[in-house]
């Protein structure tokens, strides 16, 4: 299965390679294109953890995975911001101890009152582009995507699951008994350390004369081994 990564910041593709040269994580539509290239039809895993970064990058990338289509997407860490719109381009897991954050896009400006009130209109219809993806996996209302980010949600596992922001929560199912069973039945490290010593003596040298016949030696450890499985 073809793989890409969505780390660190989310930036534009002439941004690349400032990061690059710093050694920063980093994610840019390139990336992107390029593994849905070399994915060619297969399903191409997406495994996201980032803090967000540029509106338009993470808008590109979203738009990418959802045209690509045959896409699993992975929250292991952060998906917030622009990286929790790019969490919703196809059916997604996430790690119980992952986290999304929605909020408000922001932006800096400098005016007077004309331009901040267009600027705050522009920033208005940003939030109502970016809540169309929320709405589009989850079939929530616009009122409600607007107001979770209007007051910057954090939502643990199970919470984006009960929203439908994500499909499955790894390990949910997973049963501690199965998993006591599973130890209880595998060879207690004491049992293999004497195990270990029991086949070193056996193999040493029974005199000066040469070693011991190697097919008698195996068969003694082998029985030896049996008496010891009876006796744990």
């Amino acid at each position: 299965m073809a793989k890409v990564k969505i780390h660190g910041d989310i930036i534009s593709n002439d941004n690349k390679w400032i990061y690059d040269w710093l050694d920063y994580d980093s994610t840019c539509p390139r990336d992107v294109e390029k593994a849905i290239n070399e994915a060619n039809g297969e399903k191409l895993e997406v495994e996201i953890n980032s803090g967000g970064g540029e509106i338009f990058a993470g808008s590109e990338i979203y738009g990418l995975l959802r045209n690509y289509g045959n896409v699993e997407i992975i929250i292991t860490g952060l998906a917030a911001s622009a990286a929790s719109v790019i969490a919703m381009a196809g059916h997604s897991k996430m790690v119980p101890t992952a986290m999304m954050m929605i909020h408000n896009v922001s932006t800096g400006a400098r005016g007077d009152y004309n331009v901040m009130k267009h600027t705050a209109q522009t920033l208005e219809t940003a939030n109502e582009a970016i809540a169309s993806a929320y709405i589009s996996k989850t079939g929530m209302s616009m009122q409600e995507a607007l107001e979770l980010m209007d007051v910057e949600t954090w939502f643990s596992a199970q919470q984006a699951k009960e929203k439908g922001l994500v499909d499955e929560v790894m390990f949910e199912n997973v049963t501690h008994n199965n998993t006591m069973v599973n130890c209880l039945t595998s060879i207690p490290p004491h049992l293999i350390d004497t195990i270990r010593n029991k086949l070193k003596q056996e193999q040493k040298p029974i005199n000066d004369n040469g070693p011991v016949d190697n097919e008698k030696a195996l068969l003694q450890a082998q029985l030896n081994l049996m008496k010891l499985k009876e006796i744990r």
